[in-house]
């Protein structure tokens, strides 16, 4: 990967994110700038979104409530529970 010049950029930041930022910057042996850097880098710019893993993409859509539904809610997860442990 080659190197771009880096340029100076104002930013207006949290000063809380700030203290946060030096702190995790000093735990992982980098510094802020880095630590932004990398961060910006990491952005998805659109197109293709990024892959699932195995895991999420097997338990996808598996989530239907008896209504027929294809989400389920906290009312359908309570009323799941209820039949499971009371045997109703």
């Amino acid at each position: 990967m080659t190197r771009s010049t880096k340029r100076p950029k104002n930013l207006s930041l949290d000063p809380e994110a700030i203290a946060r930022g030096e702190r995790y910057s000093k735990l992982h042996g980098t510094n802020l700038s880095r630590l932004v850097s990398d961060f910006l880098r990491s952005l998805p710019l659109g197109g293709a979104p990024r892959p699932r893993s195995p895991a999420v993409r097997r338990l996808r859509g598996i989530a239907v409530s008896r209504a027929g539904k294809r989400t389920v809610g906290r009312v359908d997860y309570r009323e799941h529970l209820y039949r499971k442990y009371t045997g109703k």
